[in-house]
């Protein structure tokens, strides 16, 4: 039967106070706090094994390597320069005979907590308001996405890694009351206050499609089998026979991947213990001190791969974090539902009286690369307007300010990579592996404009805008791993990239910080915060010239308007003036962006952002 909305309800009879507690808690239970900060918020990713090194007495180990992909015990190894070329196999990888990418899954570089601390002012100094870190639980390997487990910070993150292992030893994983914190979490915490003091946010990765196999109930199954108490935690498909001298122990891993074994699911989603750990686990970081104020613990999380948990496991999970932190914000990887035919998910459903508060925009990506980058499938204005107005019809407007509108990340090729590429779907064969014509030179000058003008609409357009770590200073590099290189910071010097995996010709190209991009992208956000327009104003496209391959919208509120215009085409075109502007052109309108533009034409791939005080 279908319900009836609750507020065509007729209640007789009811004390009116009564009747008014009712409809309170009905508004309650069907609505979720938004945390409103996340409109105004300028997104830094940090992958931590790769940004920057603060404590090599913390360096993996030969041992830390176990456990993960590839399994062979490594007869020589070590940390990585942080400063040689990105394809120069080292000694100890030359030896093993095995080539670039069977290393590439080897290779640690030493990044850590105290790395991310050493570069808070570096952040706070570019503009940034939200950092995303990649997986910080104990894992194996160098992306962490295989947790070990979710109740402490990988060791080799911290001061202490010795000390904390035998920590982790004293305590019964699956009671909390046993649970102490380690140095790296003790550090991990420092961490999240000096973000605070910065008036930062900072959000962690949740992994809760699948563990490593180091996981401490995956291990005890394996052990017991079925009599392991966390034996329907897994999707097991055989358990070992002792009897037999075979070991017929399998289970599903995902996609197939053996290193990530999933967590079973139903129609309701995982098993109840299985979610009355998660619910300890988000309780822990969310309030670390469990004084009710959750100031001391993270700001939100990323939920990878959100579409393959059920919808059932995050309407609880929502529920667990923002009973803790109302103000907590919750960003789910919603991505490929035909990779492909590249047929995206429509993530409406997770935000229209959804659990999450956003997703990580790729629909956006994918938009800026098919009407900027591409050159032979380069998309019209119109089909530009058709693409970015899917989501602005369907997902909640509230949900497009806070919506991650992303160029990188650590699952697609680089951003200058991209510029780079043309003509190719985002995240489809853009590594080596699969195609090895993929240019892995850096950007050229006009390559570096084209970024610069997706730049402008990124920081313009509806949603937050959101850098990859080393986008900012230029950084380059195919889909992973190569998207995956150690930060480029301006005070070490760099082994000039030379090198191609499968030894074919390529330019050679000096790494360094890139203080162009760099001022440019610092010049993007102080606009940003300058007009609260471009943070939680209105939007409106004004203009769609696929003839001269012209595209503009207005962001305004009650005090300012700005128009972007933005020039898809390589040549200079003429401004149509009263196409521009509904009202008239008046000298009320300023260019704000770039300077000494010409007011009459713009150039190609280019950008301008004129401004207008409404108050006069």
């Amino acid at each position: 039967m279908k319900q009836k909305p609750f507020s065509s309800l007729l209640i007789i009879g009811l004390p009116s106070l009564f009747l008014l507690f009712i409809l309170t808690s009905i508004n309650k239970l069907y609505s979720r706090e938004t945390p409103h900060w996340a409109s105004n918020a300028i997104w830094y990713q940090v992958f931590p094994d790769r940004f920057y090194n603060g404590d090599t007495t913390n360096d993996p180990t030969k041992k830390s390597l176990q456990g993960t992909w590839p399994y062979e015990k490594q007869k020589s190894w070590q940390v990585m320069p942080w400063t040689d070329a990105w394809y120069k196999l080292q000694p100890w990888e030359k030896k093993n005979g095995k080539g670039f990418y069977y290393n590439a899954q080897l290779r640690r570089y030493g990044g850590d907590l105290q790395g991310v601390l050493d570069k808070l002012d570096y952040l706070q100094n570019l503009g940034i308001t939200a950092i995303y870190l990649n997986p910080v639980f104990e894992s194996p390997s160098h992306h962490k996405y295989g947790a070990s487990m979710y109740r402490h910070i990988d060791n080799n993150f911290g001061p202490e890694p010795g000390k904390d292992s035998l920590i982790w030893k004293s305590e019964t994983p699956d009671d909390p009351d046993t649970w102490k914190w380690t140095a790296a979490d003790k550090l991990f915490l420092k961490l999240i206050k000096e973000v605070h003091k910065r008036d930062m946010k900072i959000i962690i990765d949740g992994v809760f499609n699948h563990v490593g196999i180091p996981f401490w109930a995956f291990q005890d199954v394996r052990e017991k089998g079925t009599q392991s108490e966390y034996a329907d935690w897994f999707e097991i498909k055989s358990f070992d026979d002792p009897a037999t001298p075979e070991d017929e122990f399998e289970y599903q891993g995902w996609h197939g991947i053996p290193d990530l074994p999933e967590l079973k699911e139903d129609k309701n989603g995982p098993c109840q213990a299985y979610r009355n750990h998660i619910q300890s686990i988000v309780k822990r970081w969310g309030d670390p001190n469990g004084d009710g104020n959750p100031e001391d613990g993270i700001d939100g999380w990323r939920l990878d791969v959100a579409h393959q948990v059920s919808m059932n496991f995050w309407d609880d999970f929502s529920k667990w974090v923002k009973d803790i932190n109302p103000d907590a914000y919750l960003t789910g990887e919603v991505w490929w539902k035909d990779f492909p035919n590249n047929v995206m998910y429509d993530a409406s459903p997770y935000l229209e009286n959804g659990p999450f508060d956003a997703v990580m925009n790729y629909r956006f990506t994918d938009a800026m690369a098919k009407a900027f980058i591409n050159k032979g499938d380069q998309i019209s204005p119109s089909r530009l307007d058709s693409l970015l107005g899917f989501i602005r019809t369907n997902y909640p407007q509230k949900s497009q300010y806070y919506l991650q509108n992303l160029m990188g990340s650590h699952d697609v090729e680089r951003f200058a990579s991209m510029v780079v590429n043309p003509d190719r779907w985002i995240d489809h064969a853009s590594n080596l592996q699969y195609d090895k014509d993929f240019k892995v030179r850096k950007p050229n000058r006009n390559e570096r404009e084209l970024q610069k003008v997706i730049i402008a609409f990124q920081f313009t357009y509806l949603g937050a805008p959101y850098i990859y770590y080393g986008d900012e200073v230029g950084m380059w590099g195919a889909d992973d791993p190569d998207c995956r290189k150690p930060m480029v910071w301006k005070e070490f010097n760099y082994e000039k990239e030379r090198y191609h995996p499968f030894g074919l010709d390529r330019p050679v190209n000096e790494v360094r910080v890139n203080r162009e991009l760099l001022n440019y992208y610092k010049k993007l956000i102080k606009i940003r915060k300058k007009y609260k327009c471009l943070r939680n104003g209105d939007y409106q496209t004004v203009m769609t010239d696929d003839q001269h391959k012209l595209f503009a919208f207005k962001r305004n509120n009650q005090n300012e308007e700005i128009i972007a215009l933005f020039n898809q085409s390589t040549s200079v075109k003429e401004i149509n003036y009263e196409q521009l502007f509904s009202s008239g052109y008046s000298d009320e309108w300023k260019i704000i962006f770039p300077e000494n533009m010409n007011r009459d034409k713009i150039t190609g791939k280019s950008c301008i952002l004129y401004y207008k005080n409404k108050k006069g």
